[in-house]
C-alpha cells in the first residue's frame, strides 16, 4: 500500500470540498473494497476524506410515505431495521445474503452501492484492464468469462456489478442524494446512477468528482411478496452467477431486477408486463440483444429458471 494523506472532516460539504481539492482523494467510511484495492495498488488515492463522523446514519421517513436511509447506515443496521423489514423485505434479504457479517458491520449503504464492477483480470495488474488502465485492453474477452456479463457489456469490458443491495434498491425504484464541494444537491434515480462500459468502463456511476452520497430514498411500500433469490458457486461469501429481487403482486405481475449478469443492476421495465404469462417471455424480454459467452451463456436459462423460481416461492407464502 503506498502512502496517503488522512483527514476528518465536520460535514458533508467541507467532504466533497477536501476531495475536491484533490483529484487523487477518495472518501472513506467502512472501507471494505476501497482497502481492498488499496492493498493491491489498483486504487492509488494520495489522501483520504473520513466520513465517518457526518452523522448519516440513520434510517427515517421521509415526507412521502417512504424511507430515507442516510449513506452510513451499516449493513447490519439496515437490514434488521423493522421499517425495511416490514415494507421493504426485498432490500432486507439482498443484504443478509451479500457478504459475511463482519463485512456487512463495516459496509455502508453507500459504500455498498459505489463497490467497483469487477473481474478477476481486474484484480490481476499483470493482465490488461480497461478499468485500470484505459486503452490497454480486455483480459476477460477471449478469457475465462463463466462469472462475467451476458448483457449491457463492451467491447472494452464485461465485468459484473458485485452488490446485491443495489440489485434490490432498483427493483424498488430508490433515488440517491448527494452533495457537491458548492453546496448544490442532486437526486439521482437509481435507473441513472450506473453507466454502461461501452467506451469507458472506468467510469462506473453519474458521480462526479467531489461528489459525496449523502442518502438513499424510497419511494412509499408497493406491497406485494418480496423475494430475493441468489445463485452462486457456494453458499456463502460469493458474486452471484445469477441474482433476481423481486416484487410480486397477487395477480402475478410485479417487477425483476437481476445481478450477475450485467455491469450494473439490470431491470428493463417494459419486459415486467410480460411476467404474467410466465417466466421464459418475461427472460426472453429482458435478454433481448444479450451477448453472452461460450462459458457463460447458461446464465440465460439460469436466470429464467430463477426467475421461476421466484415466482414460485411468492405464491407459496400467498
Amino acid at each position: 500500500m503506498k502512502a496517503f494523506t488522512y483527514e476528518r472532516v465536520k460535514t458533508p460539504q467541507a467532504a466533497a470540498a477536501a476531495v475536491m481539492r484533490q483529484p487523487d482523494a477518495k472518501f472513506i467510511a467502512g472501507g471494505t473494497n476501497l482497502l481492498d484495492l488499496m492493498k493491491l495498488q489498483i486504487e492509488e488515492p494520495t489522501h483520504l476524506v473520513d466520513v465517518n463522523g457526518l452523522g448519516l446514519d440513520r434510517v427515517e421517513p421521509n415526507g412521502d410515505g417512504g424511507l430515507r436511509i442516510g449513506a452510513l447506515v451499516r449493513n447490519t443496521d439496515l437490514a434488521a431495521d423493522p421499517t425495511v423489514r416490514r415494507d421493504y423485505g426485498v432490500l432486507s434479504r439482498a443484504l443478509l445474503a451479500g457478504a459475511s457479517g463482519q463485512l456487512r458491520n463495516k459496509a455502508t449503504t453507500a459504500g455498498n452501492l459505489l463497490q467497483r464492477t469487477r473481474c478477476p483480470y481486474f484484480y490481476d495488474t499483470n493482465m490488461p484492464c480497461n478499468k485500470r488502465k484505459p486503452g490497454s485492453g480486455c483480459a476477460a474477452i477471449g478469457g475465462v468469462s463463466r462469472q462475467l456479463a451476458v448483457i449491457g457489456g463492451s467491447e472494452a469490458c464485461i465485468a459484473t456489478h458485485p452488490s446485491d443491495m443495489a440489485v434490490a434498491m432498483r427493483v424498488l425504484d430508490a433515488t440517491v442524494e448527494t452533495v457537491k464541494a458548492d453546496g448544490s444537491r442532486r437526486q439521482i434515480p437509481i435507473a441513472d446512477f450506473y453507466r454502461l462500459p461501452q467506451q469507458t468502463p472506468h467510469i462506473e456511476t453519474a458521480i462526479e468528482q467531489g461528489e459525496l452520497i449523502t442518502a438513499v430514498t424510497l419511494p412509499r411500500p408497493i406491497g406485494g411478496k418480496h423475494i430475493y433469490r441468489k445463485v452462486r458457486d457456494r453458499a456463502s461469501y460469493a458474486f452471484a452467477l445469477v441474482s433476481v429481487a423481486a416484487v410480486v403482486q397477487p395477480d402475478g405481475s410485479g417487477r425483476v431486477a437481476l445481478g450477475g449478469v450485467a455491469p450494473q443492476p439490470w431491470r428493463v421495465e417494459a419486459a415486467e408486463a410480460e411476467l404474467a404469462r410466465g417466466s421464459k417471455p418475461a427472460a426472453q424480454a429482458l435478454f433481448a440483444g444479450a451477448k453472452p459467452t461460450h462459458d457463460n451463456a447458461f446464465k440465460l436459462t439460469l436466470a429464467e429458471r430463477t426467475i421461476a423460481a421466484a415466482w414460485a416461492q411468492a405464491k407459496e407464502r400467498t
